[in-house]
């Protein structure tokens, strides 16, 4: 009982301590509660103050924005305004002067009215005097300005043609001149025949031998005939082919000196003989490229080429010919700015030809073309060759100047073997010939005697007779004259009208 008493106690004791302790708590609460109540409102209070302030900062920065942009506005109606004065003032000055305009064109339009009033009342007046209409008067001066138009041209043409022909001349002179004086060649004799000396007239019954096997063994050989009985202490090799002419003169003269003169020794001497010869042919061809300074020849070409060196037209040595043709053509194209190496090639190679035109069929301008183009040379070589004897015509200044050259090789004084008096009577007998028909007003011999031009007097012929006439005078020469080669026959027949201005 005492416990539980006690414990009664203790628990009202422990309640009241427990109560005060709550009521305190209470109290304490209420404070805090009262403390953050007004914390809160002072929070809210300073919160509103800050956004106030920073609403009014803003509001300020506002302001002055839109202060600034109607400072920007305003500055820029102010330029905008003066420009548009200055336009005012623009279209004005453009409105004043184009009413001036408008003015003096109508001021203009009157005096033209007025001015085409005069004219037509003097057309009408000049009509009436002239008694042409004014289409007609056109046209009659027009006509008339026609007339001195062409007759001043024709003038000009003259003048300048004349001024041209002077300069032209000149400079081809001087041009031929300094090649001329820069390149001689020597020539020589043209002869079918070469003579071999012999020690005593005894040689010549060993070269004839016994019934005449020896003779006759050269000649089966050679291909040349031995004329032994005309001349004394001499053979004469006659033979219209130069090289087999020479390997029989080499290969007598080596038999002379061996003195063993029979049919197998001479086929030894003339085998040995046609060696030699082929080899100095080779030799000569190569000598001549090198000389001209020509690279890249076809080796059968170079052999082709050392032929003309046993070869001699007219009295002139075909390879001294080429070669003088291959350095005039190259000298006159340096002086005129053309291709050098293609004139000198084409210069050289113009008379290949001539190589084997004793042997086959064709001209050796035919025979030339063919080989050129078999070893491979180029058209513009092939056409120069073609067209050095105006066989077809020149389209190309290095043909000009390879036939420019071969004709002043040919025909320049000392050239050729002819003397000048036969040289003369050749081109008279050609012109006299020309001349002997009715209607020939004049007839040239030119290109050193291969060409003769015949002109005729136009009344007298047309297309059909002219050509008769051209074969008609080749006929006569061929039947008339020996000459080698060929010779052209040109008719001209022409119309020309000349007037002299005053």
């Amino acid at each position: 009982m005492v416990i539980f008493i006690i414990a009664a106690i203790a628990f009202a004791g422990l309640s009241f301590v427990l109560w005060n302790k709550a009521k305190k708590l209470s109290e304490t609460n209420k404070n805090v509660e009262k403390e953050l109540k007004n914390r809160e409102e002072l929070i809210r209070k300073e919160a509103k103050i800050a956004a106030r302030e920073a609403l009014n900062s803003e509001i300020e920065k506002f302001n002055d924005e839109v202060r600034e942009r109607r400072n920007d506005l305003t500055r820029q109606e102010s330029k905008l305004a003066k420009k548009e004065d200055m336009l005012e003032d623009k279209i004005q000055a453009a409105t004043d002067k184009e009413e001036q305009m408008n003015k003096k064109l109508d001021e203009l339009l009157e005096k033209e009215d007025y001015l085409a009033e005069v004219i037509a009342k003097q057309v009408g007046e000049l009509e009436r005097i002239s008694g042409m209409s004014r289409e007609e008067a056109k046209n009659m001066l027009m006509e008339q300005l026609k007339q001195d138009l062409a007759q001043e041209f024709n003038q000009i043409i003259r003048e300048n043609e004349q001024k041209i022909k002077e300069v032209s001349d000149e400079k081809a002179k001087e041009i031929l001149t300094t090649t001329m004086q820069r390149c001689m060649i020597d020539t020589v004799v043209e002869s079918t025949v070469s003579v071999v000396n012999l020690p005593s007239d005894d040689m010549k019954g060993r070269i004839i031998g016994r019934e005449g096997r020896n003779i006759r063994t050269l000649e089966t050989l050679t291909g040349v005939d031995f004329i032994i009985d005309d001349t004394p202490e001499a053979v004469v090799l006659s033979g219209f082919d130069p090289v087999r002419r020479e390997i029989a003169k080499l290969a007598l003269e080596k038999l002379i000196v061996d003195g063993r003169i029979h049919p197998v020794r001479i086929e030894d001497m003339v085998n040995k003989a046609r060696e030699e010869i082929e080899q100095k042919i080779k030799q000569e061809g190569e000598n001549a490229a090198l000389d001209m300074g020509v690279m890249g020849l076809n080796k059968e070409l170079i052999k082709t080429l050392g032929r003309l060196y046993y070869r001699t037209s007219y009295g002139q040595n075909v390879l001294k010919h080429s070669l003088e043709v291959g350095h005039i053509a190259g000298m006159l194209a340096a002086e005129l700015g053309a291709n050098v190496a293609v004139a000198k090639r084409a210069g050289l190679l113009h008379d290949i030809g001539k190589a084997v035109d004793q042997s086959q069929e064709g001209t050796h301008i035919q025979l030339g073309v063919e080989l050129a183009r078999r070893y491979g040379e180029k058209e513009e070589i092939i056409h120069a060759i073609e067209a050095h004897h105006d066989d077809i015509t020149a389209n190309t200044i290095e043909a000009v100047l390879v036939k420019l050259a071969d004709a002043a090789s040919a025909g320049r004084p000392g050239s050729r073997r002819d003397t000048l008096e036969i040289y003369i009577k050749r081109l008279q007998k050609l012109e006299e010939i020309a001349t002997s028909y009715e209607g020939i007003k004049q007839s040239f011999a030119v290109q050193a005697g291969r060409e003769v031009r015949v002109i005729v007097q136009p009344e007298m012929f047309d297309d059909v007779t002219s050509a008769k006439l051209a074969r008609d005078i080749a006929k006569r020469i061929e039947d008339e004259m020996d000459y080698p080669g060929q010779i052209r026959v040109t008719v001209v027949r022409e119309f020309r009208t000349t007037e002299l201005a005053k």
